[in-house]
């Protein structure tokens, strides 16, 4: 009871503006560390790119069921006694099941190959199962997998600049999304796993989570930096900051939520229990989820700050702010505190003012 009654205090501090985190102050740190992995994500898919599954790249799959054994270089050796120059791909399936990608092959060379499998495993020949994806199958999936991303970025943006009139939320919002969707990716390539239509969806659905966190987080922005220009309190950059801090726990609280059961599918469901669909979209989803909550926090609202900074207006309302809040530091007294307070000692919410209990009240 004692640790949630401090982070529920924790969360009200932030909310109240009584405890603050530089977030937006630190924002050329938070696009140092998005930078370097950035180009670490993308060193790694050109080392090491994306394994695509046969539903991409076209081939013929064997599946050995009720086997004794799983050892997969059993159906390596299959393979090479008709295929010597083949490299198959061999994975485990629920413990009982041995699935075996190849090139695409003849329908005489397949036979051969199950046949192959099974005396090697010591099964039926009815226990190998055939499937065959073509290559203009495989061009297709990938072709729609590829304009679904698109799409979804396109409307995305769209309805970000619609809803909040604002184009520089939209472009730090899909900026903030495509490195989610990039670290992403550069992470699944490192693992080695390959890249599966549940794979796809899952890079989908965390592109929709990621959106969700952002509008949330940009909602807040929204109301606090209304009307900013007209008073010289606060800068734009400190209202956002504010309302970062006012949307962390939140966002930290829906991340884990959501983590949980995902964490719950790869490592138990997936890993231990070998099943290859689950594994492809909960690590897709585990990855995307945590990576999209950091930048919803570190990187969209400091980019839209970055954004609005560029332009006059912003820029002289800062530099007009910053020239009162010295005046009023060199004047002395509670005009001083006030000053500090504003300055990032203690963020305060548009339209309050701190007294002498450092309590939050109304403006009279």
């Amino acid at each position: 009871m004692a640790g949630s009654m401090t982070f529920a205090q924790w969360g009200n501090d932030l909310y109240t503006g009584r405890r603050s985190y530089p977030i937006i102050g630190q924002r050329k740190i938070w696009f140092t560390i998005v930078a370097i992995l950035g180009i670490a994500s993308v060193a790694i898919l050109v080392v090491k790119p994306l394994v695509l599954g046969i539903d991409f790249r076209g081939g013929t799959e064997f599946t050995v069921n009720e086997v004794s054994s799983t050892e997969q270089s059993v159906a390596i050796d299959a393979v090479h006694e008709v295929l010597p120059e083949d490299e198959p791909r061999v994975a485990v399936i629920g413990g009982s099941a041995v699935r075996v990608q190849t090139e695409i092959v003849e329908d005489a060379e397949a036979t051969a190959i199950a046949e192959a499998l099974a005396r090697g495993y010591g099964v039926e020949t009815a226990d190998v199962d055939q499937s065959f994806v073509g290559p203009t199958w495989g061009e297709a999936v990938s072709e729609r997998a590829l304009w679904g991303v698109i799409v979804f970025i396109v409307l995305a943006a769209g309805f970000m600049a619609a809803y909040f009139r604002a184009w520089r939320m939209s472009v730090a919002g899909i900026l903030a999304m495509l490195s989610d969707l990039l670290i992403s990716a550069g992470i699944y390539a490192l693992v080695g796993w390959e890249v599966t239509p549940s794979t796809i969806i899952g890079f989908l659905t965390i592109l929709g989570f990621s959106l969700y966190d952002k509008m949330v987080v940009f909602d807040k922005v929204r109301e606090n930096t209304t009307g900013v220009l007209d008073q010289s309190r606060n800068t734009y950059a400190e209202r956002a900051n504010l309302a970062v801090n006012q949307t962390l726990v939140r966002s930290i609280n829906t991340s884990v939520v959501a983590l949980l059961p995902v964490a719950g599918i790869l490592f138990l469901g997936a890993l231990w229990l070998g099943a290859g669909t689950l594994r492809d979209l909960s690590l897709s989803l585990f990855v995307g989820i945590a990576v999209g909550a950091a930048s919803s926090i570190f990187l969209a609202t400091p980019l839209d700050v970055a954004l609005r900074e560029r332009e006059p207006k912003y820029r002289e309302h800062t530099e007009r702010v910053l020239v009162e809040r010295q005046q009023l530091a060199a004047s002395g007294g509670q005009e001083a505190e006030l000053a500090a307070a504003a300055a990032g000692r203690s963020q305060l919410i548009p339209g309050h003012h701190q007294g002498n209990a450092a309590q939050p009240r109304r403006k009279r």
